[in-house]
């Protein structure tokens, strides 16, 4: 069986995002100064072969603290869909 994970990272909300700052200073500079703060973070999408969409989560959750993610400073989330 195939399946779809889309995964969220974001930096932790404790880290400073100077990214998102630089988005933010130019949006209040063009005269969004509604926009309180900007965060920056990743999508990713991946295609995953399992058995069982236990084991497509498992794959995608593996993957994510291994490689995609720093679990230091980076929270992450992710939906894993069977594709048909």
């Amino acid at each position: 069986m195939k399946f779809s994970s889309k995964i969220k990272i974001t930096l932790r909300k404790s880290i400073l995002d100077p990214q998102g700052k630089a988005i933010e200073h130019s949006l209040k500079s063009i005269g969004y100064a509604s926009i309180l703060d900007t965060r920056i973070g990743k999508f990713i999408e991946l295609l995953v072969e399992a058995d069982s969409p236990e084991k497509a989560k498992q794959i995608t959750d593996d993957a994510c603290k291994k490689l995609l993610a720093n679990p230091v400073m980076e929270d992450y989330e992710f939906e894993t869909t069977e594709l048909k």
